[in-house]
């Protein structure tokens, strides 16, 4: 009868890191979708800030 509570005691530590591995690669997903989410939104940020008008810094003098 001990082989068999020893089988059930490694199929339930099997399962208990099953569960705890998927619930780590969900957190996982839910930081990748945090992350580009913010992305896009820094993303339309910049798109939606004004164009740069005439041509303010696009000389640079250099003196050597």
């Amino acid at each position: 009868m001990n082989s068999v509570t020893n089988v059930s005691t490694s199929y339930a530590m099997e399962m208990m890191g099953v569960a705890m591995a998927k619930t780590q690669q969900e957190e996982q997903g839910r930081q990748s979708l945090q992350l580009l989410e913010s992305a896009a939104q820094v993303s339309q940020k910049i798109q939606s800030s004004a164009p740069a008008v005439g041509n303010i810094g696009q000389n640079i003098n250099i003196k050597v």
